[in-house]
């Protein structure tokens, strides 16, 4: 079920600017135990919710690996969301009108420091598995370096430890698309949407790849020439986020995705950082994933001391960690037998 927490005190963000107050939407599902030592937290990536059940359904649920009832899930909405927590949408309690474009700049940091305040609200110390993927896996790095000590075992797929030139240069494609609509400012649902649909089509060719496009959209009518399948596939993806999804919304949180540094202020390389964390580590990559190859999790295997690496054989793409849910629970299931993290 779906919950709020309401921090009524000011919020000091990255870079400077303050927001009076913060609401943060989430979702729990099983019981804490009694030691407090079954607490399972998932981040979530760009567009999805903190209903992870229904996003990572393949994961998340009674009997399934991340089993509702032997364990305790967090899942929060990231700060800068339209999914219940403060973001471009919310209303500003300074001037009782939304935000809108006036939605200061948020970091991944940012977003961290939110999940440590529901944290203490819900009165929890240790997280036994802080797991995440792509933009999730972000928050599960920032994480392990701005409290280490709370955070006991992790899970990373299809996730980097910054954020890529490649990933900035897509972000700031789909961001020219969205700003090419003059509503795209608004903030509303329902406006700006042409710049939106163009921005997902774009997203859409990085999370699958030119093989699964092959394969599942070309056109089995060798007289068409219009309305090809892959045109209608990608207006399609277009309006499904359309529907859900605002472009002010889009065009902050794909700022907030480039602002993924470990070592910004920290240290001189980002292999230095990732050599201070200790956490056993369990990490995935996609084998067909050109939006954040596995050439990622390889690195961040070869610089965080206690991990191990696992490549899932998929032609999903990048879409694949949220799609190959047996192949991964497999993995994952073996993984925390292996290392006694709920021991």
């Amino acid at each position: 079920m779906k919950k709020l927490y309401t921090h009524k005190n000011s919020f000091l963000l990255e870079k400077g600017a303050i927001l009076p107050e913060i609401e943060i939407a989430y979702h729990t599902y099983g019981e804490l135990n009694s030691t407090k030592t079954n607490v399972v937290w998932i981040c979530h990536a760009l567009t999805a919710s903190s209903d992870a059940a229904d996003w990572w359904d393949g994961l998340v649920g009674s009997g399934k690996v991340i089993d509702t009832d032997r364990y305790f899930v967090v899942c929060a909405n990231i700060l800068g969301s339209c999914y219940g927590s403060t973001g471009p949408t919310s209303m500003n309690p300074n001037t009782q009108g939304k935000y809108g474009k006036d939605f200061p700049w948020v970091t991944i940091r940012d977003l961290v420091k939110a999940h440590q305040l529901l944290k203490a609200h819900l009165g929890i110390e240790k997280i036994q598995l802080l797991m995440g993927g792509s933009m999730g896996g972000y928050q599960v790095l920032e994480w392990a370096v701005m409290e280490s000590e709370a955070i006991q075992n992790m899970f990373l797929i299809a996730t980097s430890a910054e954020e890529s030139a490649w990933g900035k240069a897509i972000h700031t494609a789909q961001r020219m698309a969205i700003s090419a609509d003059p509503n795209w400012d608004k903030g509303e649902i329902g406006i700006g949407d042409a710049g939106l649909k163009a921005a997902r089509g774009i997203g859409m060719l990085t999370y699958r790849n030119y093989a699964l496009f092959k394969e599942l959209q070309s056109d089995t009518d060798l007289e068409i020439i219009q309305n090809h399948r892959a045109s209608t596939y990608i207006q399609y993806q277009g309006q499904k986020l359309a529907d859900r999804f605002d472009a002010l919304t889009y065009y902050k949180l794909t700022e907030l995705m480039d602002t993924h540094q470990l070592a910004r202020g920290r240290a001189n390389s980002v292999q230095e950082i990732l050599e201070e964390i200790s956490q056993e580590t369990l990490i995935m990559g996609i084998s067909s994933d050109i939006l954040c190859p596995p050439a990622e999790q390889k690195f961040l295997a070869e610089h965080l001391s206690n991990s191990v690496y696992y490549e899932i054989d998929s032609s999903y793409g990048h879409d694949g960690f949220l799609i190959e849910s047996e192949k991964i629970g497999n993995i994952l299931l073996n993984w925390i037998q292996e290392k006694k993290v709920f021991a």
